[in-house]
């Protein structure tokens, strides 16, 4: 077996692991880089090393740091109980709201999951008191905050953008936001047709959802949205490092005492970092192996120019459903990227990575992710939680083909 076929089995078991355990397979990936590397490359450690993405984690460190600190001193909750008092309790408003809140949070930084672990309970605990379907709900939260996950702020927009940046494919922030929105958006209004949407609207019995005694903004939530926006302002128009404005950001929010830092640092998602970091050491591996050589070819034989979008996008999807999408699938996938359209005789680069992202992404709202698992929780009923898993789970399996559908016809 030559170290082509050993570094693609590494990766292979990475996958596997973190599929069917709670293993962070960033760890593993280390482990694995360095002893095909060393022992069976002969390389140096610090060849190894190198492939570490130091740009890419002090970049995710700076933004989830910063968004840690906005859900640690309440401006996160504030902002959403204040949305949530706009619609007055209408029940067929709710669902979309939802939606839309989840999909500008997660825009603006915090990403899919921590926009989904700050709304979810509070959405699934509204469906049932105003008596809203809750696969419906569930479905709206979910789409809603993996609309926003690749904006170029959030976590997984950093990630995908920065690996699409490596195998050449530039200046496509907002259009992998764009993209990945529409489909969301899409698949969330079919849902919200097919599901009890219109139903909702319909219903006479509107009443508040939430009570009218909503605490207001205080200073530390000024300062933080002011910060926040100040960001987003720097990065779009004076072209900021991202990463870097967002540690300025943090420190101004410590030192005026806007938020407790040390206790953002515990919230911080320290096992997506090591994870995404350890997965893009092993795929540097592949990289001095001519792994990815390997695996594109792999997918070159399931692919034609033609039917490549659909394909990637569907085996994508598949993995997803029971892998990181941001952590281990897509750092695993895109970089094959041009290798796959050399074997193809053509394509567009673009196009298949757009698929990637978006097949990734769509399945994300089955139970067994996290954002699913999130929606699932917020619900009380035993036997509504079955039922609503067993939804959740058709749901998230359907996404496969609709992705592959999407990607086939929209991304050429």
């Amino acid at each position: 077996m030559n170290l082509a076929m050993v570094s693609v089995a590494a990766l292979a078991l990475a996958v596997l692991l973190s599929c069917v355990t709670q293993i962070n397979v960033g760890i593993v990936s280390i482990a694995l880089a360095w002893i095909i590397g060393v022992y069976l490359g002969g390389m140096q450690v610090k060849q190894v090393a190198a492939g570490f993405p130091v740009d890419l984690f002090l970049t995710l460190s700076g933004v989830t740091l910063l968004f840690a600190q906005a859900q640690v001193n309440g401006t996160l909750d504030r902002m959403t109980h204040h949305a949530i008092r706009l619609c007055r309790g209408n029940a067929g408003i709710l669902p979309v709201m939802f939606f839309l809140l989840g999909a500008a949070l997660a825009s603006i930084g915090p990403g899919n999951i921590a926009t989904a672990a700050l709304l979810a309970p509070a959405a699934m605990a509204t469906a049932e008191r105003m008596r809203i379907p809750a696969f419906l709900m569930a479905i709206m939260v979910g789409n809603g905050a993996n609309a926003g996950s690749l904006s170029p702020f959030a976590p997984t927009g950093i990630i995908v953008n920065g690996l699409m940046d490596r195998i050449g494919l530039h200046n496509v922030a907002l259009g992998n936001w764009f993209s990945n929105f529409a489909a969301h958006a899409t698949v969330a209004m079919v849902g919200y047709l097919l599901f009890g949407g219109i139903a909702q609207l319909r219903r006479q019995d509107t009443g508040r959802a939430e009570d009218d005694a909503v605490a207001p903004f205080a200073r530390e939530h000024w300062i933080t949205m002011a910060v926040i926006a100040a960001l987003v302002v720097g990065v779009l128009a004076a072209k900021l490092n991202i990463g870097m404005a967002a540690f300025a950001c943090a420190a101004i929010l410590a030192l005026t005492r806007a938020s407790n830092d040390a206790e953002a640092i515990r919230k911080m998602p320290w096992n997506t970092l090591v994870m995404v970091s350890g997965v893009t050491v092993l795929i540097g591996i592949l990289e001095k192996t001519q792994g990815i050589e390997l695996f594109a070819g792999l997918m070159a034989k399931v692919s034609t120019p033609a039917t490549v979008t659909a394909v990637v996008a569907f085996l994508t999807g598949i993995v997803s459903v029971y892998s990181s999408t941001s952590g281990v699938v897509l750092p695993a996938f895109l970089p094959a990227i041009p290798s796959l359209m050399e074997k193809l005789g053509g394509g567009s680069a673009l196009a298949v990575a757009m698929s990637m992202n978006v097949g990734g992404h769509l399945v994300d709202v089955s139970p067994l992710s996290t954002i699913g698992a999130l929606c699932l929780a917020g619900v009380a009923d035993g036997v509504e939680s079955k039922s609503l898993f067993n939804k959740l789970l058709a749901w998230g399996m359907s996404m496969c083909v609709v992705g592959a559908v999407f990607s086939w016809l929209f991304f050429r």
